[in-house]
């Protein structure tokens, strides 16, 4: 019995095709639905450049009367 775990141990630490074969099974698979997955989120949803969409604007802040943001002074520069 130790014997023929000794060589399933050394085929799998020495012959790179195996070990890349269990690399796949164990974590290939999953990496491979991830990037799947990133690549549908990442594609545009048929926006235009310089489209602006609001998707969520909360109740508070139209029910406090909101009067804007803080004034910043600027100066022009040559």
């Amino acid at each position: 019995m130790f014997k023929i775990i000794l060589v399933v141990f050394l085929i799998i630490a020495f012959v790179p095709p195996v070990r890349r074969f269990l690399f796949w099974l164990i974590v290939g698979k999953q990496m491979v639905n991830e990037q799947k997955r990133a690549n549908k989120s990442s594609q545009p949803q048929g926006k235009k450049d310089g489209q602006i969409n609001v998707d969520y604007v909360p109740k508070d802040t139209q029910e406090k009367g909101f009067k804007g943001g803080q004034y910043v002074d600027y100066e022009e520069v040559d």
